[in-house]
């Protein structure tokens, strides 16, 4: 595994990095806790130490789900990352961007977008005790919220520093002039945001700033949801409630379809799956700092880990940007 610094901070984050997202299971069709508990614990086994979670998944389980996981491992040697600022339970109390419906439970949940000094500081606590723990290594706001200040936001992080509940600050989804904005108030050390093969617009503003200015950037959604996969061109089947049946159509499934098949010889060439050479792929681009994968199980977490023993010549990725740009 390559470990690498987040950013100007002291934080060494494994550069495959646990997404915790789908263990959550809302939105993903649900879960099966026991698999997604031995998935963490798998991915911490191969030298995946960074774990990257947020309370709006499954509504606080995955962020119990990793405090159960890392029971039996050194603290130190574990880098939490969890976020704040998309609330569901009425504590925003007329503020907030409203966001979407969730459904938990055949019923429909409204999210917000609520990041006051007051919902930080409340959250923080919330998501320590779900954790287990009593410091996170980097917390991130999830989403911008527009009806509170950045620099209210970010002042909440920065007391959360001078406190030692949080070892560093970050944001997620924010465009370049938002990162600046917020920088004027905290250190801020990256910047979360979605990524992949399909989808390369931070490459126009972003990775230059992120690269100038040494400023992480954290990758979400590097497989497009599973998309990357190529399994649900195949055997694949999504259950009703889950929320990709409608996230793939923004894609052109077909030339996505044609592309992984184009690419599949030579994963196979390297002894690798297509999934392993898409992460390997996406953590050799530049100005990217770690990349999130997220594993249901325990064999999904260690194929994951994998991923960083594929190496990629000059010409290997000249052949995967050729067969990218007839996409």
């Amino acid at each position: 595994m390559e470990y690498r610094k987040l950013g100007n901070t002291d934080l060494e984050l494994s550069t495959i990095t646990y997404g915790a997202f789908a263990i959550g299971g809302s939105m993903w069709g649900g879960n099966e806790q026991q698999d997604s508990i031995e998935s963490v614990k798998a991915s911490i086994d191969c030298g995946v130490t960074t774990l990257d979670t947020a309370p709006f998944y499954g509504f606080g389980l995955s962020e119990e789900m990793i405090g159960q996981a890392i029971k039996d491992y050194d603290r130190s040697k574990i880098q939490i990352l969890t976020k704040f600022g998309l609330v569901w339970d009425g504590s925003n109390q007329g503020r907030g961007d409203y966001f979407f419906d969730a459904e938990e439970g055949g019923k429909k949940i409204p999210i917000y977008k609520y990041a006051s000094k007051a919902n930080v500081i409340k959250e923080v606590e919330e998501s320590l005790g779900r954790l287990q723990t009593d410091y996170i290594d980097l917390l991130q706001i999830h989403w911008p919220d527009h009806t509170t200040p950045i620099a209210e936001t970010m002042e909440a992080l920065d007391l959360l520093i001078q406190q030692g509940k949080i070892r560093a600050a970050g944001v997620s989804n924010y465009s370049v002039d938002q990162v600046k904005e917020a920088r004027q108030i905290v250190n801020v050390a990256s910047n979360q945001v979605g990524y992949s093969m399909l989808n390369r617009g931070i490459e126009q503003d972003l990775v230059p700033y992120a690269l100038d200015q040494n400023v992480g950037i954290i990758v979400y959604s590097p497989m497009e949801r599973g998309l990357l996969t190529g399994k649900y061109f195949t055997e694949g089947k999504l259950k009703d409630n889950d929320h990709r049946n409608g996230y793939f159509q923004q894609f052109d499934l077909q030339k996505v379809k044609a592309f992984l098949h184009e690419i599949t010889p030579l994963a196979a060439d390297k002894g690798a799956t297509v999934s392993q050479l898409v992460l390997r792929w996406t953590s050799l681009q530049p100005g990217i700092s770690v990349v999130l994968a997220g594993a249901r199980n325990a064999t999904q977490a260690i194929a994951n880990a994998k991923a960083m023993d594929l190496v990629l010549t000059p010409s290997d990725l000249v052949f995967i940007q050729t067969a990218l740009a007839k996409i």
